[in-house]
């Protein structure tokens, strides 16, 4: 149930009526744009690893520290990010961003030493919290307002063809190393990013309205945030969405490792791993039709039960080809849970006007997580055994659920 506050911030939603025509063109822009930045900014990394390890005489330890920089730096600007799309919008902030992501990644096929990495990734996360996934979210729900059909239309949409970033980029990453060598092969992701991201943001995406950028709405949006984040169900969702975002981060990063320690071949165990991406497009797909009859808070609740059953039964059915298979398509079906679920709540609950703001201020804790996560989770492993991590993941699978049951109940 929503309090008087809350209630009240509904109704002062924006939006007006549903604008199909140009909306449908910012999410087929922002498509575009999200699936090359995550192409370029995040998953090409893991190509460039090896190269750079003997190009830098570095370890990999060293270098895969550089990606962690960024994404903690990506945490760290969301709640600037936030306020400022709330404000202004996302046209300004978005072209900026990406000027300053294909200039980083321009800049990353110049270094010669360890510290310039870690000064480009600095940038490239700075980058990230201005032209990803909350950014991108932020201005298909400030379009779309008070039409709740279009906006979930419009972040399947685009979380669908997102979905296919890493199995689009990580291969073409490879053939253009083949090709070129490293350093030109970025050259090469710098303008195909630079080229598509920046026309894009710039003559797509709309300012806000004039109305949202007056000092009574910029008041309004801070009483609303400040009422927010001393009642339970934002906290309730920052521990659901961090917890499960961790859990996914985890997976994700140890799962290849984990199936050949299990005695699977690397060539199955990247086979099932590349599914996840797959998966987390089907996961989507499901929610949103099942949004339409069900709470989604329940239906994440569900669906995050289900990733702790599978993170269980993976140290024991993980050993036959079969049950890895089972364990993984049943995880991977919740891959893509909090970006499609976290948007839909907020605005549920809060409205449209300070959706980027509170979002930021989750994301500070969700991405932080994402980043720090793998880190115990590998150190722990090395400690007490795969099996341990399998059940720290479960564990906070379950509280992902148990908090989203809380937070559907008040």
């Amino acid at each position: 149930m929503s309090s008087p506050a809350e209630t009240a911030a509904l109704q002062q939603q924006g939006g007006g009526p549903p604008r199909s025509g140009h909306g449908r063109r910012v999410v087929a822009a922002l498509a575009v744009t999200q699936t090359t930045g995550y192409g370029v900014l995040y998953y090409a990394f893991s190509v460039f690893l090896v190269p750079m390890v003997h190009d830098l005489h570095a370890t990999n330890a060293q270098v895969a520290a550089a990606l962690t920089v960024s994404v903690l730096i990506t945490a760290v600007c969301a709640p600037l990010a936030g306020r400022w799309l709330d404000a202004r919008g996302g046209r300004v902030l978005m072209t900026l961003g990406s000027l300053l992501g294909a200039g980083a990644v321009l800049a990353w096929s110049q270094v010669t030493a360890l510290w310039q990495l870690y000064v480009v990734f600095a940038a490239i996360g700075v980058a990230c919290s201005m032209v990803l996934y909350e950014a991108a979210f932020a201005v298909i729900i400030a379009w779309y307002g008070a039409d709740a059909r279009g906006r979930a239309r419009g972040i399947l949409a685009l979380t669908i063809v997102a979905g296919f970033a890493s199995s689009i980029f990580i291969p073409l990453t490879g053939l253009l190393v083949d090709a070129y060598g490293w350093r030109q092969a970025l050259v090469v992701l710098g303008l195909v990013y630079g080229l598509a991201a920046i026309p894009l943001h710039a003559l797509v995406i709309r300012r806000r309205p004039a109305h949202a950028r007056t000092p009574e709405a910029a008041g309004e949006r801070a009483d609303l945030v400040r009422a927010a984040v001393r009642r339970r169900p934002f906290w309730l969702l920052v521990i659901a969405f961090t917890a499960g975002g961790g859990a996914v981060a985890v997976i994700a990063v140890v799962l290849v490792t984990y199936l050949i320690h299990l005695g699977h071949s690397p060539v199955l165990a990247a086979t099932l791993a590349g599914l996840l991406g797959v998966l987390s497009v089907t996961g989507r797909l499901i929610t949103t039709g099942l949004q339409t009859r069900l709470p989604a808070a329940l239906i994440a609740a569900a669906i995050y039960m289900l990733q702790g059953v599978a993170a269980l039964l993976l140290p024991v059915l993980g050993a036959s080809v079969a049950g890895a298979i089972g364990c993984v398509l049943l995880f991977g079906l919740g891959f893509g849970i909090g970006s499609i679920t976290l948007p839909h709540l907020l605005v549920q609950r809060y409205g449209t006007a300070a959706y980027a703001t509170l979002s930021g201020r989750i994301a500070l804790f969700s991405v932080a997580d994402k980043a720090l996560a793998p880190l115990g989770a590998v150190a722990l492993a090395q400690a007490v055994g795969y099996t341990w991590v399998m059940s720290a993941v479960a564990a906070v699978c379950v509280t992902a659920a148990l908090s989203l049951v809380a937070y559907h109940r008040v």
